[in-house]
């Protein structure tokens, strides 16, 4: 079959929800309001409540949330077969991820910009509010450690990547300080600011002295490093150390100093890298090479394939990003429907692309079933193949492949390393919310709240040893990260409904997408924890033992108590109704 016609397929089914199913929550469920006076103007205080263009506020959510994962889930879930994989991901866009990070940002903006974790005080009570913000916690303490995990790695695998990836950033801080202060349009300074990170990319790929190889520098991989270890373990961990700086410095400086323009960067950078891999399978038009549904597995798909693909079909970390950072910037209500739903759906738009880059990539089917040999050896294969694949679809457009793999290696990094310093930003916000909480002060001030993050995140992510040698953490980590993820999502949708029903709303749009999730995830949870993790389990591990029961356990006291409060009687508005103008 011609690969075209899944792109085709994809498409159309994202343009027909965005047009109508968008517009019909917008108008009919969420009732937007263009004269609501969102929290970005009432509390604007030019650090974190800052009023933005919905054009910019787009490229910094879509960008947050479109990290590695909806390449790395994906890459991996092919495992079962493209079909089931692209279902997913087209209906989960539509029906799951659009509604939920659509509801989450106009739940939070109409309750003062406050995160999904405060807001389960409000909706089902103080108890489950400590225990959703430790839940949140835990999920972005292991966002970090897994995408710090997978820049390192692939800085080390693509060295050409480094220079055009660091470059961004102080192009950024000048775009940012030309837009803020010298009241200059955005739009041409992050194009001109794109153009420069392309042209050193291909300039990088072709000059062996601008590719920054730490393991070439320490002997190759048989090399010696430092503290005892090898040249690829030591090059890891400078590169962990590296970006721990960067988060630091970058989560704690205003939000119009580096983030925004910097993701307004990554948003072109987005939509001319989608551009770029769909105008090549355009052109070179490939056959799909992988079965439609692969029966002889060692793992069944059911239902570890709707954890597998979390971002790009729907994700609960994209809540934390429309309640924590997003909804602070909202300049009009009715923004909410291009900067929520529309940002799930291009991040559904690169899932599917990654879909056709692992499925196109392989000579034949015998070729895919070599490599995909394995549930376990999808997941160490996936992300590297998604790079090969996407690069060999860039050579359609006369790319040549190496250049092709250093700016698809850009673009995996740029949008990691988006998400990864947006979650320490969030990971601060929680740690200052549960400092206050337990009376203590102290975990409220930013130094005091980053540093816990990225010390944590630090040790998370380099600490653990496992099949990867020394800083295994995100590698260990990635299967609850994407079942946390859901049932996270899952909450989400359930605090989202409690409120509806409590307007007097339809509120199934969310109650059904929730239903469905809350089964597959608590289901596949209950399988990991006791089956695989536990210590009689088949793949025992401590740490994912010890972090999914927490999660598990947590979650369904949640649950429990969110179902209480979904079925009383209680209909009593929370809008912050004095908002209106």
């Amino acid at each position: 079959m011609n690969s075209i016609w899944v792109a085709i397929i994809g498409i159309l089914v994202f343009t027909l929800g965005y047009r109508y199913y968008s517009k019909f929550v917008a108008e009919k469920i969420f009732r937007l309001d263009p004269n609501y006076v969102t929290p970005a103007h009432k509390y604007e205080d030019g650090v974190d409540f800052v009023p933005t263009n919905k054009f910019v506020l787009w490229g910094h959510h879509f960008t947050s949330v479109a990290g590695a994962a909806p390449i790395v889930g994906p890459a991996i879930a092919v495992y079962w077969g493209w079909l089931p994989a692209f279902l997913w991901v087209i209906l989960g866009s539509v029906f799951a991820a659009g509604v939920h990070d659509f509801g989450t940002l106009v739940l939070s903006v109409r309750n003062k910009g406050q995160s999904v974790g405060t807001l389960a005080n409000k909706l089902i009570g103080q108890r489950a509010k400590i225990l959703f913000l430790f839940i949140i916690l835990i999920l972005v303490l292991m966002v970090n450690a897994v995408f710090a995990w997978v820049i390192a790695n692939l800085f080390i695998s693509f060295p050409a990547s480094v220079i055009p990836v660091f470059i961004q950033i102080p192009l950024a801080i000048w775009i940012g300080y030309a837009v803020y202060k010298r009241k200059q349009k955005m739009l041409v300074p992050s194009i001109l600011a794109l153009a420069v990170m392309y042209i050193t990319a291909v300039i990088a790929s072709r000059t062996e002295w601008m590719q920054i190889d730490l393991v070439q520098y320490m002997g190759g991989e048989g090399g010696g490093g430092l503290f005892g270890l090898g040249a690829v373990s030591t090059a890891f961990f400078i590169w962990i150390i590296i970006l721990m700086v960067y988060v630091y410095i970058a989560s704690t400086l205003p939000v119009w100093k580096l983030l925004q323009p910097r993701d307004f960067i990554n948003s072109h950078q987005l939509v001319v890298g989608l551009g770029i891999l769909y105008l090549g399978l355009l052109f070179s038009a490939p056959a799909i090479s992988a079965p439609v549904t692969n029966v002889d597995t060692d793992i069944s798909w059911f239902p570890l394939l709707f954890i597998t693909i979390a971002c790009g079909a729907i994700s609960g970390f994209h809540g934390l990003v429309s309640s924590g950072t997003s909804s602070k910037q909202l300049n009009k209500e009715t923004d909410a429907r291009m900067v929520g739903y529309l940002g799930a759906i291009g991040e559904g738009a690169l899932a599917l692309i990654a879909i056709i880059a692992v499925i196109t990539f392989f000579p034949s089917q015998e070729a895919f079933l070599a490599t995909y040999n394995s549930f376990s050896a999808a997941g160490s294969a996936g992300l590297g193949v998604f790079v090969d694949g996407a690069a060999q679809l860039a050579t359609g457009l006369a790319i040549p492949p190496d250049v092709a793999a250093t700016i698809v290696s850009v673009i995996v990094v740029s949008f990691a390393a988006t998400t990864l310093d947006t979650s320490v930003r969030l990971m601060r916000y929680i740690i200052a919310e549960l400092g206050i909480e337990y009376n203590m002060p102290s975990l409220s001030k930013t130094h005091v709240a980053t540093t816990l993050a990225v010390v944590s995140s630090a040790a998370l992510v380099l600490l653990p040893q496992g099949p990867k040698g020394f800083g295994s953490g995100g590698y260990l980590l990635w299967p609850l990260f994407g079942t946390s993820n859901q049932l996270l999502a899952g909450i989400s949708l359930l605090l989202i409904s409690i409120w509806l029903k409590r307007q007097g709303r339809n509120y199934l749009i969310t109650l059904l997408p929730m239903i469905f999730l809350m089964f597959m995830t608590l289901y596949a949870m209950f399988q990991q924890v006791i089956f695989e993790w536990s210590w009689f389990g088949s793949s025992s591990s401590t740490l994912l033992f010890v972090f999914g029961a927490i999660i598990f356990v947590f979650a369904v006291w949640i649950i429990l108590t969110a179902v209480k409060a979904l079925t009383s009687d209680d209909s009593k508005p929370i809008d912050v109704e004095e908002n209106i103008k």
